[in-house]
């Protein structure tokens, strides 16, 4: 795939903007950067190094695109001088520790980054001028799960059972009492968003079923699964993040019932057992792909089953998804394999945004045409 990010177009609102991602060294943040700077942004990027090697941060250059300041979230100096110097007018607050079971290695770390991190980059917006907005990123986790059918709704309880679900509740409770104290009645206004599991090119992990399938895949080997009956929200990286971008742009407009908080999920009938996405993606892959085994080991806690309700963003936003999750799987399939026969990573990436564009329609920059052109 090939293609042109020509001009980001006349009524974009991200033309220009000075634009804040914390964690775009990681794979969604990377996805993110990528697009605002199509856009037209002006990306500053705060973050530890990349958490894998490889990366999509580094396949796509995006050190090459916009200013890259490497640092620590748990690090409030830090985050306050980069606050001051790159004058955002909008924060988009991605960096954490994302995944389930290191948060039970590490659990001082995930609360760390996870918690005491958003406080950090909420206070330095506190002191600073000119933030219009700020969006938090937290997960689908941060509901108390009760592994019930329903799908989970922005107003159910907070809760965790594991250290990583439970640091991103809290999270949850530090963005509502930030906005509640300090951002009421003037400052930055800020809402949290709650995306299913993002699955999506370039993302090479540990501990994700879709980067530990394709890694089995290229090499020929059987994939190890965990837990194959239970049951997440999947969703192309690029559903949630045109969720944020929709979001920042109400906030950016100063349309002050935007700052809440707001579920990004899939279509009801694409919340998929594990297997299911086992099977599709070896189907996707074709040659090469080995069935997959069940694994022996210790196994902490994973919630077995786990909803979105998206009815408040289809409602307020005309939000919904634009990909079927056969869609996103093939996508990703497409990825991998155009970058295995050296197609250029940034050029892939950007043309797959392009066509989400294409699809979404959602009348904002985030949904709209874009002004490149896909081909294969």
């Amino acid at each position: 795939m090939l293609v042109s990010e020509g001009n980001p177009g006349a009524g974009n609102p991200w033309a220009g903007r000075r634009v804040l991602v914390t964690g775009h060294s990681g794979f969604k943040g990377s996805w993110l950067a990528l697009w605002l700077h199509a856009l037209g942004a002006e990306v500053t990027g705060f973050a530890l190094p990349a958490p894998t090697d490889p990366s999509l941060f580094a396949a796509a250059r995006l050190t090459g695109l916009i200013r890259h300041v490497e640092g620590d979230v748990r690090d409030p100096a830090a985050v306050r001088r980069v606050v001051a110097e790159a004058r955002p007018e909008m924060i988009f607050h991605l960096a954490a520790q994302p995944l389930v079971r290191l948060s039970y290695r590490e659990p001082v770390e995930t609360y760390a980054t996870n918690v005491m991190g958003t406080v950090h980059v909420l206070e330095a917006a506190r002191q600073a001028e000119g933030v219009a907005g700020i969006v938090c990123v937290t997960s689908d986790k941060c509901y108390e799960n009760r592994e019930w059918v329903w799908p989970y709704r922005e107003s159910d309880p907070m809760g965790g059972h594991d250290p990583y679900s439970s640091s991103k509740g809290c999270a949850e409770l530090v963005v509502s009492a930030y906005r509640n104290s300090f951002f009421s009645e003037g400052g930055p206004a800020v809402a949290s968003v709650r995306a299913g599991n993002v699955i999506g090119g370039g993302d090479w992990a540990e501990d994700r079923l879709v980067p530990d399938l394709v890694r089995a895949f290229r090499q020929g080997a059987a994939p190890v699964i965990r837990s194959p009956e239970a049951v997440r929200p999947w969703q192309h990286v690029l559903e949630a993040l045109g969720g944020y971008l929709m979001i920042a742009e109400r906030l950016l407009a100063g349309e002050a019932r935007f700052a809440d908080a707001w579920n990004f999920g899939p279509a009801d009938d694409d919340a998929r057992p594990v297997s299911w996405i086992v099977d599709r993606m070896k189907a996707a892959w074709g040659d090469g792909a080995s069935a997959a085994m069940p694994f022996s080991g210790a196994r902490p806690h994973e919630a077995g089953l786990l909803r979105l309700d998206c009815s408040k963003a289809r409602a307020a936003l005309g939000w919904r998804p634009a990909l079927a999750l056969e869609d996103a799987i093939d996508w990703i399939v497409e990825w991998h394999r155009a970058v295995d026969d050296g197609h250029d990573p940034r050029a892939v990436t950007l043309a797959q945004i392009a066509e989400y564009r294409r699809r979404a329609g959602h009348g904002s920059a985030a949904g709209a045409p874009a002004a490149g052109t896909m081909a294969a």
